[in-house]
């Protein structure tokens, strides 16, 4: 029995998110640029992406490029923005074949005009799409996402929009830039880093947290079957008691 075989299509995660790490590490190891790791990068995303939507998996959630990482030198920064739009044009004909809407979340507004704009054309293009969301992350950090939901609630308290007592958790949920996707259900991390990053803290509150040592270029469908098979044998009590759930 093949590893997909393994996978009940019954309790498959509506929404898998994936920090894609290990770009950099790969390409060290083989005696190349980091730029390598990242070009080779976009054949694991390809894989991932193709794979979550033949399995039915409804939306697909990846860390692309966090707000962190404007501090890398200016050269990888640049060449990083310039792969994100060579990747956008290519993927296009990938997105419709398998009926994929594009989404993104972040801090957009400070990508390059050129990455931005096209960002916004495949967006359009996709848009009604509905076998599969694939959202990236870009100038994305969880913490700046919050304070901003701080500051608008703020803001709408003050000016008598809201009131402070009707605040709970459906209210912060529709300000967050996620206000259209489901929870988390599971995190995947790759390259053996067991850390969040600052990535989706408020969505991933019960998510399944899932790592590997496999370095992001290296990862591939069968890595993805791996996590899924690991995920559905786990019981996800949700503060209940195994008792309750049986």
């Amino acid at each position: 029995m093949t590893l997909k075989d393994q996978i009940n299509k019954d309790k498959l995660p509506k929404h898998i998110a994936i920090i894609m790490d290990g770009n950099g590490r790969w390409a060290k190891q083989k005696g190349l640029v980091r730029v390598i790791g990242h070009e080779n990068g976009t054949k694991s995303v390809r894989e991932t992406v193709e794979s979550c939507a033949e399995l039915g998996i409804e939306h697909l959630t990846l860390y692309a490029f966090s707000t962190e990482n404007w501090n890398r030198p200016k050269l990888e920064v640049q060449t990083l923005m310039k792969l994100l739009v060579k990747s956008l044009k290519k993927e296009i004909k990938t997105l419709q074949d398998n009926g994929i809407r594009l989404s993104a979340i972040g801090c957009l507004q400070d990508l390059p005009k050129k990455a931005f704009d096209e960002l916004e054309y495949v967006k359009e293009m996709t848009r009604n799409n509905t076998h599969m969301t694939l959202t990236l992350a870009l100038s994305y950090g969880s913490r700046e996402e919050i304070v901003n939901v701080i500051k608008e609630l703020s803001f709408k308290v003050k000016n008598n929009i809201i009131s402070s007592e009707s605040i709970d958790e459906s209210i912060i949920n529709k300000h967050l830039y996620t206000q259209n996707l489901p929870d988390v259900d599971l995190l995947i991390r790759t390259s053996g880093e067991q850390r969040i990053s600052n990535f989706l803290l408020w969505q991933i509150a019960y998510a399944e947290l899932y790592f590997t040592d496999v370095l992001w270029p290296d990862f591939n469908k069968e890595n993805l079957y791996e996590a899924l098979i690991d995920y559905q044998n786990r019981e996800r009590r949700f503060g209940k008691t195994s008792e309750q759930l049986t």
